[in-house]
């Protein structure tokens, strides 16, 4: 039997009888309150709700083949849980972003243990990093596979990280452009080394490396800059996939960004990764697990079976009860936009008829007419 204690002093409360309902009535002897006692099943419901969520049991094999756990745990898929504000600078912060749609896309961001943040949005770009990173403090170290605006948003939110690119990434973008069996001896050596990239463990490797890539680059300059005409008539870079790679690898370099894990003052205080396999391996992947699991959602119920299982990897998640009581939902968002969109068409009229009252416009400035004022 469940313990009831006093809403009021927070005192052992006994039983008392019971209503005219037959609810039973409990008693603090401390404070003389008298009260009755509700079983909250939404927050029971809830956590059944999550443990199929994050589970590999199917609707069908539940009793009645999922039909009174769908109308039981419908209105859950109307929360929606959002982010905490994370205040505690952290010394690594990995960030990337899954696509679970041809327009939808939620940008990540955790550390080694806890999701720190989440943003929904269309695609990759500036706007959309920026209003997830300006909720988590600055931190020392940032790993990111070099999705569009990302530069752009670090730069602007935090602008003292030092930026490490994801050599893993590095080596499947040159991958991308040379194929693992390239039909060209640069496309072999260059693959050579993007595999050689990965085996880098100090800052004499990585001289040696950078140097091994310019002598590539000059070996294979003339080859590199070869032209063709194509059907019609515009000339157009014979080996253009590998020119491609070329950049990518030197605007890596140019930046700094490609060998930061190796930076002595960061390895001082913590281990500095190379890669974000964390992000990747731990999060990412169990992500798709869940949505292969439950395959057959709407893309409105993807998004937001990823924004259940952020949360509730978050570093503090609230309680079921309160999840219920803080989290908006569909209902409440499309109160706000309501509400914004009237402000909108207000400021728009306002704007187009003008928004205050021009004192010209009530009073003569005619000095040779004087009937007004």
């Amino acid at each position: 039997m469940n313990q009831v204690n006093c809403p009021v002093c927070g005192k052992k409360c006994v039983k008392s009888g019971k209503t005219k309902a037959g609810s039973q009535r409990w008693l603090c002897k401390v404070c003389k309150t008298s009260l009755t006692h509700k079983i909250d099943n939404d927050a029971k419901e809830l956590l059944l709700f999550l443990d199929w969520l994050f589970g590999k049991e199917s609707q069908v094999s539940m009793p009645g083949e999922g039909r009174t756990f769908r109308r039981k745990t419908a209105r859950f898929w109307e929360i929606w849980p959002m982010p905490p504000k994370v205040e505690e600078s952290k010394n690594v912060l990995f960030l990337d972003g899954i696509y679970l749609g041809r327009k939808a896309c939620i940008l990540i961001c955790c550390d080694e243990k806890y999701v720190l943040g989440w943003y929904l949005c269309r695609y990759e770009h500036a706007g959309a990093w920026i209003a997830l990173m300006k909720r988590i403090a600055e931190p020392a170290m940032v790993v990111s596979d070099g999705g569009a605006g990302f530069a752009k948003a670090l730069k602007k939110i935090w602008p003292n990280a030092q930026h490490q690119r994801c050599v893993f990434h590095v080596f499947c973008q040159v991958k991308r452009y040379t194929t693992s069996r390239p039909n060209t001896m640069a496309g072999i050596e260059l693959y050579s080394l993007a595999k050689d990239l990965m085996k880098v463990k100090s800052r004499k490797e990585a001289e040696k490396w950078v140097d091994r890539f310019l002598e590539w680059v000059q070996k294979y300059q003339k080859f590199l800059s070869e032209m063709t005409i194509d059907e019609y008539g515009n000339k157009r870079p014979t080996h253009e996939r590998l020119l491609k790679a070329e950049r990518s690898i030197y605007k890596l370099i140019r930046e700094n960004t490609l060998f930061t894990y190796l930076d002595e003052k960061l390895n001082a205080e913590f281990a500095a990764p190379s890669t974000n396999n964390r992000i990747e391996g731990g999060i990412n992947s169990r992500l798709r697990e869940m949505l292969r699991n439950h395959r057959g959602l709407s893309i409105e119920r993807r998004i937001k079976a990823v924004y259940w299982w952020c949360y509730m990897h978050s570093p503090e998640p609230l309680s079921s009860s309160e999840i219920l009581k803080i989290m908006p939902t569909d209902k409440s968002i499309a109160v706000i936009y309501q509400r914004m969109n009237e402000k909108h068409r207000l400021e728009k009229n306002l704007s187009i008829w003008g928004d205050a009252i021009v004192w010209s416009d009530l009073h003569n400035m005619d000095k040779t007419f004087n009937d007004w004022d």
